[in-house]
């Protein structure tokens, strides 16, 4: 039986089958042109659109591709900057909008609903800009097609089929792929309503959306059977692409670097991240469409509930590598954490880890933080910063101070570097931003069945109650 009074109503306004299609898609159809957008919305795309700009085409473009690598802070000892930080960081905030779609999917969560789609488009958009990074790290970007094989190793190139580098390629390709399809295959219902409600040629582009997808009996059996199918094959993605990602730091001899810890500390680290990604985008979404009743308080608790958990098994693995780096009595890693972590060179990097991804986010045991969208919001920022700070002190520190202290140097990013962060960015921001303006940022289908579902819940719940009261009287 459904108590609203302890779980509380996951859709507010007894709202109807019409009510949802209309308040999903008001930002699209109440502007007629497609150049027709509230004023945020221009602001933000037109500073996101700039940092892609000059990222993507001053940085990256003129200055990495044209001049080469040598334009980045890299040198001698840290030949991994901030394209490997940054590519990392991207990965991670990109595993949370599949694995918060699937895996509440395949648990039977339904307080996803009013979530999973703009977690998906984040994974899209996120995995993009981290995509960058490798391509142009690699310092001869046009050179790129020929590492990709036509045959099984058909070049010649890929002589170790065992190195953590051809694993990153192939995992990394398919769960782009994947997490694409199922985001598409999740809005072919949408898109046919769009069809139904539009005239023109963008009646014309979302029939070739959807399919043809009418919405038979037949029609929705498959495509809930193609979604789980989907979902489950994609689920073992989440765990392989960052796992394999961390192969590449602990199969590495670089103190700090390999350890078995690494792989599920790179999991749950990516899950951490794009939580408080989801969290953020969410707050956003929820304020400027005043969809307040689809993305309740209830639903950002709960996901402020799992940020804690994930961030006590975060603080716990900071704990396990200095205990193992304390008790393996090696000097090389008992350097690098016990002196250039807690009191050396890199110690604001290391503290300002622990304290954003460890500490910050228990203020979510108090209830009326969970409930403070500003509060939420800070602290959604606060983690990611602190995570991107976590991928510094990985890259970083080990490189710049290894075995010995005469190798020794100091690593300072370019403007390059800096800005070719800031051009992924704008990507970020410019794709999202598209996808909130043009397409559905809530799945409808799914909001649907949850309304017809708690409607029928709750009358169950009020005849078992009068039923109740006869019995007793």
């Amino acid at each position: 039986m459904y108590k609203k009074e302890v779980r509380g109503e996951l859709i507010l306004g007894n709202k109807s089958y019409a009510n949802i299609t209309e308040d999903v898609l008001r930002h699209q159809e109440s502007q007629k042109k497609w150049y027709n957008a509230p004023a945020w919305w221009w602001i933000a795309f037109v500073i996101f659109f700039i940092l892609m700009s000059i990222g993507l085409g001053w940085a990256v473009s003129y200055k990495t591709i044209t001049q080469g690598i040598g334009t980045w802070g890299n040198n001698n000892q840290t030949a991994w900057g901030w394209a490997i930080i940054n590519f990392v960081w991207w990965i991670g905030i990109g595993h949370a909008g599949t694995a918060f779609s699937i895996f509440l999917l395949v648990l039977r969560q339904k307080w996803r609903t009013s979530i999973n789609r703009a977690a998906e488009a984040m994974t899209i958009f996120a995995v993009m800009a981290a995509g960058l990074f490798p391509a142009i790290h690699v310092g001869r970007p046009w050179d790129e097609i020929f590492i990709f094989p036509y045959g099984p190793n058909s070049r010649g190139l890929w002589v170790n089929w065992n190195s953590p580098l051809l694993w990153d390629v192939i995992a990394i390709t398919t769960y782009l792929t994947t997490s694409f399809l199922f985001w598409y295959i999740g809005m072919i219902p949408d898109f046919a309503t769009i069809r139904e409600r539009s005239s023109g040629i963008k009646k014309k582009i979302f029939s070739a959306l959807s399919f043809g997808f009418v919405g038979h009996m037949k029609s929705w059996r498959r495509f809930e059977d193609a979604v789980y199918i989907l979902g489950g094959l994609a689920a073992p993605l989440v765990i392989s692409v960052h796992s394999i990602v961390s192969t590449d730091f602990s199969a590495g001899i670089v103190p700090g670097w390999h350890e078995t810890i690494f792989p599920p500390f790179f999991v749950v680290g990516a899950i951490f991240s794009g939580f408080a990604m989801v969290l953020t985008l969410m707050i956003i979404i929820r304020k400027v469409y005043k969809l307040h009743e689809y993305v309740t308080d209830d639903h950002l608790d709960a996901i402020a509930r799992i940020i804690i958990f994930v961030s006590l098994i975060m603080g716990s693995a900071y704990l396990i590598e200095e205990f193992i780096a304390y008790y393996s009595a090696n000097p090389y890693e008992k350097y690098i954490f016990l002196d250039s972590y807690l009191k050396g060179d890199y110690a604001w990097t290391y503290w300002g880890m622990v304290i954003f991804n460890a500490f910050v986010p228990q203020l979510f045991w108090f209830r009326k933080v969970r409930r403070n969208l500003l509060w939420l919001f800070i602290i959604s920022i606060i983690i990611n910063i602190g995570m991107w700070l976590e991928r510094y002190n990985i890259v970083i520190p080990p490189t710049a101070q290894d075995f010995l202290p005469a190798n020794w140097g100091e690593y300072h990013p370019t403007m390059v570097d800096i800005w070719n962060y800031l051009g992924t960015i704008g990507l970020f921001g410019v794709g999202v931003l598209l996808f909130m303006r043009y397409l559905p940022i809530m799945a409808m289908n799914e909001l649907k069945q949850q309304a017809k579902r708690q409607t029928e819940l709750t009358v169950e719940a009020s005849v078992y109650d009068i039923l109740e009261k006869k019995i007793v009287k």
